[in-house]
C-alpha cells in the first residue's frame, strides 16, 4: 500500500480572526506508527477527526489519563502532549485565541488550561455537528468553507453571557506579551496596566490558566520553535542544521529573546520535554510537511 501523506493550511476570513487563526488539515496513511510532541503554544487546540479517533498517550496534566477523541479541546498548557497513531491519522486542527474562548466556547480559557477534552463535552451538540460536516466533504477546500461558516455562525449568535468581556487590563496584557514574544516583564506589564503585579497576575491566571510570566515563557517558546522549523525547512538552512547546530542555535536564541543557546536548551527541556536536536529528529517529516505555524 502506498503511503498518503497531505498537509493543507487555510487562514479564515477577517470576521473569524479575532477569535480563530488558521486551520491545518492533515492526512496520514499506509505509514508506519509514530508518535508526535503537542508541545506548548500560546492558542488553545481544537482538533475535529475525519477518520480515526485521536489517541493521547501523554497529556499535560500527568494525572490525566490516556484517551481517545473524535474532537478535543486544549486548553494553554506548560508540558507536552504525546499523541500516538498506527499509520494511519486524519483530521482538522485549528487554532484558537484565549481571547475569543468566552464568545466561541462559552467559557473562559482558564477552564481548560492543562488538560484536554472531549469537545462535545465542552461545546456539546455543535462540536458532533461541526465534525460530521466537515469530515462529509471531500476536499479541504470543502472542509475548510464548513469550518469558516460554523464558527462565524457561532460567534455572531452568541448570547451576551458568552461575550462578556474579559478586562481591559487583562486582555491588554495578553496583546503585549503577544507583540513583544514574551519580551515584557511583569513588573512592566503591572505599571503599564495600572494594576500591583499581584493583582494582574490573580486576573490573568483567572481568564488563561497561566500567569503572565508562564504565557511569556510559552509565547517565547513557540516563537523560537517556529523559527527553528523555518530554519529546517529552508533548502539553504537544512545543511547549517544538521552539520552546525551549536552555531544555528546560538543565533536562533539571541532572535528569539534567550540569553544563550543554553537558555533555550533548558526553556525547550522543560516545555518539551526534550532539547531542540531531538525534537527535530523526531519531528522533521513533520515540520516539513507543515511549516506553517498557527498562531504565529
Amino acid at each position: 500500500m502506498s503511503v498518503i501523506d497531505e498537509h493543507a493550511a487555510h487562514d479564515p476570513p477577517a470576521g473569524l480572526r479575532p477569535f480563530v487563526s488558521g486551520y491545518v488539515g492533515y492526512r496520514l496513511a499506509g505509514a508506519a506508527p509514530a508518535r508526535h510532541r503537542g508541545l506548548p503554544s500560546p492558542e488553545l487546540t481544537f482538533i475535529v477527526t475525519l477518520d480515526d479517533p485521536l489517541t493521547i498517550d501523554q497529556h499535560p496534566d500527568p494525572g490525566q489519563p490516556a484517551d481517545c477523541y473524535d474532537t478535543l479541546l486544549g486548553g494553554l498548557h506548560t508540558a507536552p502532549a504525546v499523541v500516538s497513531h498506527q499509520g494511519r491519522w486524519s483530521g482538522v486542527q485549528l487554532g484558537l485565541s484565549p481571547l475569543g474562548a468566552r464568545t466561541l466556547l462559552g467559557l473562559p480559557a482558564a477552564a481548560l488550561a492543562n488538560t484536554d477534552a472531549e469537545a462535545t463535552d465542552v461545546i456539546g451538540a455543535f462540536a458532533a455537528q461541526l465534525r460530521e460536516l466537515v469530515a462529509g466533504q471531500p476536499t479541504w477546500a470543502g472542509r475548510f468553507a464548513v469550518l469558516d461558516e460554523l464558527l462565524a455562525r457561532r460567534a455572531a449568535e452568541a448570547d451576551a453571557d458568552r461575550r462578556a468581556g474579559i478586562r481591559p487590563e487583562v486582555g491588554y496584557a495578553w496583546r503585549r506579551l503577544r507583540q513583544t514574544r514574551g519580551g515584557v516583564g511583569v513588573s512592566a506589564l503591572a505599571a503599564e496596566t495600572g494594576l500591583s503585579a499581584r493583582r494582574l497576575g490573580a486576573l490573568f491566571r483567572a481568564e488563561f490558566g497561566l500567569a503572565p510570566k508562564e504565557a511569556g515563557r510559552v509565547i517565547r517558546f513557540s516563537h523560537a520553535r517556529r523559527r527553528i522549523g523555518q530554519a529546517v525547512s529552508d533548502p539553504g538552512a537544512t545543511g547549517q542544521v544538521a552539520q552546525r547546530p551549536a552555531v544555528t542555535f546560538a543565533r536562533l536564541a539571541a532572535e528569539c529573546g534567550f540569553y544563550d543557546q543554553a537558555h533555550l536548551a533548558r526553556e525547550f527541556r522543560a516545555l518539551a520535554g526534550c532539547p531542540p536536536s531531538q525534537w527535530l529528529a523526531e519531528e522533521f517529516r513533520f515540520i516539513q510537511a507543515a511549516p506553517a505555524d498557527l498562531g504565529e
